[in-house]
């Protein structure tokens, strides 16, 4: 009895072990721009925020899908404000948790950014709010202002 009474004790600490290193390591770690397209709080039991965003890297292309889960309530909230305008999300890469009860993927966002400027393709940024530059912005030098015209001569009073 004494044996298997150890045995189940050295399974349960093996078993929480297991999940202390899983839950508290990243496989990898990173940060990923697109559009958030769906974000939902899925699960019967289990309730997790998912979500899929879409990621542009030159105009016309497809876009690839990036899948996330959130198991922070803080960040879902800032990801639900900022939902249909370009973000930047840090991500945390887990792997090996046994069930969906964690999230149904293995990219678990961690925090959101919302990104002022759209880049149109390597290089060329477009302001969200274009203004029209100065010449000296645009690394040109600034035309000379030319001289204002002669008046043109008055008429002399005759007495």
């Amino acid at each position: 009895m004494f044996r298997v009474v150890v045995f189940l004790l050295v399974l349960v600490g093996a078993v929480a072990a297991y999940f202390a290193v899983v839950l508290n390591w990243n496989f990898s770690s990173g940060e990923r721009a697109g559009w958030v397209q769906k974000f939902s709080n899925k699960g019967w039991i289990c309730k997790t925020w998912e979500g899929e965003m879409a990621m542009v890297t030159m105009p016309g292309a497809v876009p690839e899908k990036f899948l996330f889960t959130v198991r922070d309530d803080a960040v879902a909230a800032q990801l639900n404000k900022v939902m249909g305008k370009r973000v930047t999300v840090h991500y945390d890469e887990k792997v090996g948790l046994p069930t969906t009860c964690w999230g149904e993927t293995r990219h678990f966002v961690t925090g959101v950014m919302l990104v002022e400027d759209i880049p149109l393709v390597p290089g060329i940024i477009m302001q969200q709010n274009p203004r029209p530059a100065a010449p000296a912005e645009l690394g040109q030098p600034a035309l000379p202002v030319p001289p204002p015209p002669p008046a043109p001569p008055q008429p002399v009073p005759t007495k």
